[in-house]
């Protein structure tokens, strides 16, 4: 059975956006050596050992963190720009971003082959669960491997799971996301019509989430980052509805209805053709008053 990576493991770590650094600065707290790479060379001087290629990362590394924003730059990072082959047989790849599962599975296959296992532990928590290493994380995997990389990913997350094998993560986190963006639209609705009632937000909502109605978005989202008017949650809208496509398209590839997650997807897409493209993914409030004439 292979050793769990304890603190003073070597890490690889590419991706250092509004995840990935905080991220990066717990494992180091934490003890573990982080070789960072970043395509911004200032970002890459946020973190004490920085290198200047992707592949460097994998230099000593005994496992390899990736916190990239889709499959094709995962893909791109990995055989491209030559990271998949630097890494030595017994590494660890650990893809933390939001991929689609079955490009996933296809890469561990590659991976495999180059005697690296791999490990898809996407997250959900946002950049404030990042901050405070409250993340959930969703990881499958084979259990050795998981087990393997459980004490950096504890160092993470308040939670992780072990949710299946290879690609199971990147299928839940979609899952999860799409059921999150349809949470926030009807929520939205609702809390907006009341509003033209002339029902107190901050009222609704005290109510709705000692009711049935609550989720993340009433509990969260709404106080946080709707009601305040920073729509600063760190999570993009555009990430978002990429996420919900690969549920969407995951329940199709499965034969299972999605009629409601397909009509978000097509209410969300309609927010991104007229939001900035960097919107906060909260900015759909902001596109539900503006499509209305209450903006």
């Amino acid at each position: 059975m292979s050793t769990p990576l304890a603190p003073g493991a070597v890490l690889g770590f590419v991706g250092l956006g509004n995840m990935g650094t905080p991220m990066v600065r717990r494992l180091v707290e934490a003890g573990y050596t982080v070789r960072g790479f970043d395509t911004d060379p200032a970002t890459r001087e946020r973190i004490a050992t920085p290198v200047a290629e992707p592949a460097a990362v994998a230099e000593g590394a005994d496992a390899i963190l990736l916190m990239l924003p889709n499959s094709d730059v995962v893909e791109q990072v990995l055989y491209k720009d030559g990271l998949l082959e630097a890494a030595r047989p017994g590494t660890v790849l650990v893809d933390m971003g939001s991929s689609r599962p079955h490009s996933t599975r296809t890469v561990a296959e590659w991976s495999a082959g180059r005697g690296v296992p791999m490990v898809d532990a996407p997250v959900s928590g946002g950049v404030v669960g990042a901050e405070a290493g409250t993340l959930t994380v969703m990881a499958g995997g084979a259990a050795e491997d998981v087990a393997r990389v459980r004490p950096p990913l504890e160092c993470l997350g308040s939670k992780v799971s072990h949710v299946g094998g290879v690609g199971a993560g990147h299928a839940l986190k979609a899952l999860n996301n799409l059921m999150s963006a349809t949470h926030l639209l009807v929520s939205s609705e609702a809390l907006l019509a009341g509003q033209e009632f002339g029902l107190d937000p901050a009222v609704m909502l005290e109510v709705v989430n000692g009711s049935s109605g609550r989720s993340g978005s009433t509990e969260t989202k709404w106080p946080k980052f709707v009601l305040p008017g920073t729509f600063d949650s760190g999570f993009g809208l555009r990430l978002m509805l990429k996420d919900m496509r690969i549920a969407v398209e995951l329940a199709r590839e499965t034969g299972w209805p999605s009629a409601l997650g397909e009509s978000a997807v097509q209410l969300w897409a309609k927010a991104a053709q007229v939001l900035p493209a960097d919107a906060d993914h909260t900015e759909i409030v902001r596109w539900l008053r503006n499509e209305h004439g209450k903006g």
